[in-house]
């Protein structure tokens, strides 16, 4: 599939200019600032210098005064109290973070991670009977609750208080919860909006510190699962979650705590500086395993383990899930191409609806990640668990998922998610008219350009910016991720110096090494794009788009550059 290739327009040449000045930065840098709409020293230094002094107050978030007071009513008149939280990387990476500062100060505390096969997401009735079966009055749930509007109320008949903190979207009605942290509410003056659901939880346990005067350190001994979560969340990475995520980076790359340094060790990064992108492939895909396969409480007996042996006898388990996860989503990958493939009337389509009832629950989500990347438009995946149909949905650049799925919700028993993934129930008997509901929607509102991958270039350059200087200044524009990605770079013209081979187990890669019009020559890795290797061997000219790395190799640190694109 031909990709188009957008440059983004210049910013404005004065404030470039007074960039350039006072930052002492080139112009390729001050235009990508100012792109970011960075346009003065104060928002510059805001930007470079990431503090945790910048954080918001937490008590601005609507319904916190209340949530702390009931948090350490509960904690005075030792109540037993249940940690709550989803089986993926948010909920479970939430529920450590809660659950080991709380550990360090009250007793009578539970944690619950409900199955993904016979409760699914959010907060479950079972959840809540376990609760009332250890003796808990006080939940706190994470990354869920937001439309539990009726298991709210049957929580409270029992006698059992709710404090949620979600980050999701909310419905018609907010629960008749004790006290509903998120930024999301409509009546929330939150100032920032894309926090994750530990993110929520983080806040929460922020503003307890600061009203029981807890020194910030006893919290910030977990900022390391909370970048973690940012990462793997794909929640934007601007203002406060830019912060939380430096630190957390920070946390993670010097003293990660024991769970987390047992995942490192077990991916092989223990001596690599972890960024966002690692965190995302290396470190999230192995927290998911267990709540995908088995379940999501392994994956926090993980996180909250207290030794090293224990740590690592975990992470085995784990890496052990992620082992037998990587084979079934394989399987079914090529399963759902191949029907795709062999229905000209689905390829035709401007969406994708697949169900098959023996399809495993616990991929769906990353099947339909491979699924629209293949052939990029509105995805949705299902299958049968307990009776109905259950899936994940994802979408293209621009495209509103949530819209569509949402325009089809009579059809549906349950859903919730964001822009670009969802997750949804319905009746076996509805997919077919789902189906349809969902391809006319997305057939009437999506356009021509969103069904078509975009490059989006924030710059043209010559090799020969590519100074020392220039990359030094860049990596500071990390961490990286939604909202502040890599910069990507375009430069036309280039060719093979003779030195281009594939890599790779299959040979499926290129170790690329081109020169520009100038002759000034730049390496770098093309990840799967060993389909190219005829003509650049044949010095056929061409556009190569890419993002500025550096590669570690038998300890010795050089640029590079990280092809996406390549066209002749």
């Amino acid at each position: 599939m031909k990709n188009k290739i957008i440059i983004k327009p210049r910013g404005n040449p004065e404030t470039i200019k007074h960039l350039q000045d006072i930052l002492k930065i080139d112009e390729i840098l001050a235009n990508l600032l100012v792109q970011k709409g960075i346009t003065n020293f104060d928002e510059a230094k805001f930007f470079f210098r990431p503090s945790l002094n910048n954080l918001h107050n937490p008590f601005i978030m609507k319904d916190m005064e209340v949530a702390v007071s009931r948090l350490y009513k509960a904690i005075t008149e030792q109540e037993k109290i249940l940690v709550f939280g989803d089986y993926d990387v948010d909920g479970t990476t939430s529920v450590a973070l809660v659950y080991s500062f709380l550990n360090d100060i009250h007793d009578n505390l539970y944690y619950y991670i409900p199955d993904r096969y016979s409760e699914g997401y959010g907060i479950s009735l079972k959840g809540i009977d376990y609760a009332k079966e250890k003796g808990c009055t006080l939940v706190i749930a994470l990354d869920c609750g937001i439309k539990a509007v009726d298991k709210i109320e049957y929580a409270n008949k029992i006698g059992i208080d709710f404090i949620i903190c979600d980050h999701h979207k909310p419905g018609k009605n907010i629960p008749n919860a004790i006290a509903v942290l998120d930024p999301k509410r409509s009546d929330c003056n939150y100032p920032f909006k894309e926090l994750s659901g530990c993110g929520v939880g983080f806040k929460f346990l922020q503003a307890f510190a600061i009203r029981k005067r807890i020194h910030f350190n006893k919290l910030y001994k977990y900022i390391d699962l909370l970048v973690v979560s940012i990462a793997s969340d794909i929640v934007q990475i601007t203002g406060e979650n830019r912060i939380l995520a430096y630190f957390g980076l920070k946390k993670i790359n010097i003293k990660p705590i024991e769970g987390l340094n047992a995942i490192k060790k077990i991916a092989s990064v223990e001596n690599k500086v972890l960024t966002i992108t690692d965190c995302v492939f290396k470190i999230g895909p192995r927290i998911n395993a267990a709540g995908r396969i088995k379940s999501g409480k392994y994956t926090v007996q993980l996180l909250i383990a207290d030794n090293s042996e224990k740590a690592k006898k975990l992470g085995k388990k784990i890496d052990d899930y992620n082992t037998e996860r990587k084979y079934i989503d394989r399987k079914i990958t090529h399963e759902a191409l191949r029907i795709i493939g062999n229905n000209i009337q689905l390829r035709n389509k401007k969406s994708t609806v697949l169900y098959n009832a023996k399809w495993n629950k616990g991929v769906l989500g990353i099947v339909a990640s491979r699924l629209t990347e293949t052939y990029y438009r509105p995805t949705v995946v299902l299958t049968e668990s307990n009776g109905i149909a259950t899936g994940s949905a994802r979408s293209v650049s621009d495209f509103n998922l949530y819209a569509a799925v949402e325009a089809c919700a009579h059809l549906l028993e349950n859903f919730g998610g964001h822009t670009f993934a969802a997750g949804l129930t319905m009746k076996i008997e509805n997919i077919e008219k789902f189906t349809k509901c969902f391809e006319t929607f997305v057939s009437e509102n999506i356009t021509p350009a969103q069904m078509i991958p975009v490059i989006k270039v924030d710059a043209e350059i010559k090799f020969a910016d590519i100074t020392p200087k220039f990359f030094r200044i860049m990596k500071q524009f990390a961490p990286f991720g939604p909202g502040n990605l890599s910069p990507l770079f375009l430069t036309k013209n280039v060719i093979d110096t003779g030195r281009t081979m594939p890599v790779g187990k299959n040979k499926e890669h290129l170790r690329i090494e081109m020169k520009d019009s100038d002759n000034k020559v730049l390496s770098g890795i093309a990840f799967s794009m060993a389909q190219h290797y005829k003509n650049i061997h044949n010095k056929k000219p061409f556009t190569v788009c890419y993002s500025l790395d550096e590669n570690v190799f038998k300890g010795r640190i050089s640029l590079q550059a990280v092809v996406k694109y390549i066209q002749f």
